[in-house]
């Protein structure tokens, strides 16, 4: 049965010119009629070896992803065959080095796959850098999917089908900018080039084509797997929903805060802490599923925001990633910094707002706090700043005598003004007791709620 399925030879046309071509894979070309006859693309050096030859390169202008592009030459190729009974189909390169159709088309039950081997591009990559690949420990990935194929490495890296810009300045974005680079260009070509330079400078290398690929020699950083597949994954969502390609920042604003009240209800669904040294009785599994659920679902809100600032070339998720490092870093002196030591709670407010007023050029305490907090929230924000600064409102005996003298005001002055200082009070109460004032209604909405649940059945 398997002798009886339509047969795709598959031939590879070296690295660069036809020079280059084995002996095996010329008799294999000559001895396929050409209406039999498929390449990958005419644009390679050796192309013309094959010909007269149908090319794919109308697939190329046609798929939105690049993975489609060879799922439909596989679709041509199968077709084909089945036309035909045998067909002959020659990639750039080796067919067993960097070949995603041949990988599909070997895989592909309704045809017999013969793979033939011929000299890859990175048999001229090794000798032009003069590396033993087996000696180095080198691996060989794809530019299209550098970030999730390199997750977890450190090199020394290969990368194929580096063949545009955007693929090159995606392969920097994956590295750290200082990280050495040596870019391989048109091997085996009077146009050949074998230059090094860093990751900072491959957006602006040029030219770029089909011919080129990249060497790195060790990977400073390793990029997160998990986060760079969620990432990819947001970018296909963003690409392909109806509802994902619609959204704006400004429409995600509500889902947004949805997402961070659905956080917080977890959090307060968590068992209570133990007390230092006790254990007993926790269960500490318990409640943690919903948090990490919900975490996950207000990752994805800063992902698609990140994608969404992406497309309109503003930063990408790994530029929020680097922008909140230095500022964490900034912002902990006591930990990074030269006089790195321990440091009270107190003071270390202190001088935590005191960076931020620096960095940020503010002349008030007051500013950068945003309108749109919670009233309870904003309250608490605007006493820890004054606090901050030195503006003490005195203890709790004076928060208490301020809300006595307001319950004690006369019905005709129990207006919103009289109600909203009575609030800012008990946000006072709250901060001097180390209390969280939104946490605290919540806790005390939920008793109220179960409390009216229970009359109702009584």
């Amino acid at each position: 049965m398997r002798a009886s399925r339509p047969r795709v030879v598959v031939v590879g046309l070296g690295p660069a010119g036809a020079d280059l071509l084995t002996e095996a894979t010329r008799a294999r070309i000559e001895a396929t009629p050409p209406p039999q006859r498929f390449v990958r693309t005419r644009r390679h050096p050796s192309a013309g070896a094959a010909a007269p030859a149908e090319g794919c390169d109308d697939l190329y202008q046609s798929a939105e992803r690049i993975e489609q592009v060879y799922e439909a030459i596989v679709e041509r190729l199968v077709a084909a065959a089945c036309r035909h009974g045998s067909v002959l189909y020659a990639v750039p390169g080796s067919p067993s080095v960097a070949e995603r159709s041949v990988q599909l088309l070997a895989a592909d039950g309704r045809v017999r796959a013969e793979v033939h081997p011929a000299l890859s591009f990175a048999d001229l990559a090794w000798s032009r850098l003069g590396v033993d690949p087996l000696a180095a420990g080198a691996r060989i990935v794809d530019g299209h999917r550098f970030a999730a194929e390199a997750a977890g490495e450190r090199g020394p890296l290969l990368v194929a089908q580096c063949d545009s810009a955007e693929v090159m300045a995606a392969v920097a974005l994956a590295l750290p900018a200082s990280a050495a680079v040596w870019v391989l260009h048109r091997l085996g070509l009077d146009s050949e080039r074998v230059e090094s330079t860093s990751a900072a400078e491959l957006p602006r290398w040029r030219p770029v084509d089909h011919l080129t690929s990249l060497y790195i020699p060790a990977m400073a950083e390793a990029p997160a797997a998990e986060f760079v597949r969620f990432g990819e994954l947001v970018a296909t969502l963003r690409a392909e929903c109806p509802w994902d390609r619609t959204q704006t920042h400004r429409s995600l604003r509500r889902h947004l805060l949805e997402e961070t009240y659905e956080v917080l209800e977890a959090i307060d669904g968590l068992p209570a802490p133990a007390a230092p040294g006790d254990s007993a009785g926790l269960d500490a599994g318990r409640g943690y599923e919903d948090l990490e659920e919900e975490l996950g679902d207000l990752l994805f809100h800063v992902f698609f925001h990140a994608t969404l600032a992406a497309e309109q070339g503003q930063f990408t998720v790994g530029d929020v990633v680097r922008q909140v490092d230095a500022k964490l870093r900034r912002r902990h002196p006591h930990v990074f910094g030269p006089g790195a030591g321990a440091a009270d709670e107190a003071s270390l407010a202190a001088g935590w707002e005191q960076i931020k007023r620096t960095e940020k050029g503010r002349v008030s305490a007051m500013d950068g706090i945003p309108e749109a907090l919670p009233a309870l929230l904003g309250a608490l924000k605007v006493q820890k700043r004054a606090e901050a600064v030195g503006l003490d409102r005195g203890g709790e005996a004076e928060v208490l005598s301020r809300m006595r003298a307001s319950l004690e005001a006369p019905a005709s002055r129990r207006d919103e003004e009289w109600l909203g200082s009575l609030l800012f009070e008990a946000v006072e109460l709250a901060r001097l007791h180390s209390l969280d004032p939104e946490s605290a209604l919540r806790v005390a909405s939920k008793a109220a709620r179960e409390e009216f649940r229970r009359a109702e059945k009584a």
